[in-house]
Order: structure tokens, then sequence, then C-alpha cells
């Protein structure tokens, strides 16, 4: 895939951090909502639309394979947010296949009187300092129409710029843990989330 001409961020390191993990360069949302990307979770493959004149039907073959439509917004930030909801309570999860685990803050977490336990994983968020994560087990959450089973999800104190996207309050990263479970497919020219 030829990207053509574009302007780049250069990133002087003597060593690979996590951030890019060993890698040479990140593909950001700039080239991927130019190109109309399209990005399998699940086989991590990333397809990119070469007619940009053709709009590819994806609602209706996701629908025949059972997959759940989720609508993605971005917001003010740039970020991709999704609505969700757990114990009822509406908020939004930004969407991050770059967070290795999916994490609810733990303010919000608290707020629901649900109990967290803890872990030996930490993480780093940005450059800040690494925080230890918890995990507590939740029963209902549902990210728009799709059903999520019961499962322990991460939890931990988020920083403020993950938080505030624009308007938007966030209660957690929807990480690639999820999106591979689920079998997310990210269909940034239709702007949804495929969830099976």
């Amino acid at each position: 895939m030829n990207f053509g001409s574009s302007l780049v961020t250069l990133r002087r390191s003597s060593h690979a951090d996590a951030a890019t993990g060993g890698s040479d360069g990140i593909l950001g949302l700039d080239i991927l909502f130019r190109h109309k990307a399209l990005i399998n979770c699940r086989t991590k493959l990333v397809f990119f639309k070469v007619d940009q004149g053709r709009r590819i039907n994806l609602g209706s073959v996701a629908a025949s394979e059972k997959f759940t439509r989720v609508p993605i917004q971005r917001e003010e930030s740039g970020a991709l947010t999704v609505p969700c909801s757990i114990r009822g309570q509406p908020t939004r999860l930004l969407v991050d296949t770059g967070a290795f685990v999916t994490i609810l803050h733990e303010g919000f977490v608290k707020s629901l009187g649900l109990a967290a336990e803890p872990t030996r994983i930490s993480a780093q968020f940005g450059r800040g300092t690494s925080k230890q994560i918890s995990a507590a087990k939740i029963d209902d959450l549902s990210i728009g129409m799709f059903k999520a089973p019961p499962e322990k999800i991460g939890v931990a104190p988020l920083p403020r710029f993950a938080l505030q996207q624009g308007s938007s309050k966030i209660a957690g990263i929807l990480g690639m843990d999820a999106l591979y479970i689920y079998h997310a497919i990210i269909d940034l020219d239709g702007m949804n989330l495929f969830l099976k």
C-alpha cells in the first residue's frame, strides 16, 4: 500500500520501549482515516480502501455473521469512543488497539459498588508512572447493544487525559484483549465497531 506523501512525526529513541513495541513506527488515525481502514482485531489484519469512491456495506455482511454493530464516535480530541453501560449506568469507553488490556477507571467501579481484587499486573499510561491494576468481576457489560459475557476486567486509576475526551466522560479503555475475544472489526469508513 502506497500512502503517498505525508507529514510524519519523528521521535528520537535510543531503545525500543513499550509504546513502540520494538517497531519502526506507528500508523496513526490520520492515515487510517484517510485510507478508510478496516481493522480486524481477531486476525490482526488491516485493510485499506483502494477505490475511495466505492463504499463497502460491511453492515449486511456483519449482520449475516451474527455481529452486533456499535457506532463509533470521534471525539473533539480525535479519540474514538463507543457507548457502553455497566449495572445500567450509561457511559463511554475509549477504543484503544494499543492498550493490551481493557481497564475501567477505579472511581467509576467504586461508584457502582463493585469490589476489585489486586493482581500482579501493572501498566503505564503515556509517559506517567506505572500503576497497579486490580480486577473486578463484571456481569452486565453492554457495549452498544452487544452483551459481553461475565468476566474479570482490569481496574486502575486512569489519567485525566484518558477520562475527558472533549465533552464526553470516559469510564475506561476498551483494549486489545476484549477486542480480540469479541472478534472486533473496526470500520473507519462507516464509523462502526462490529462485535460478536
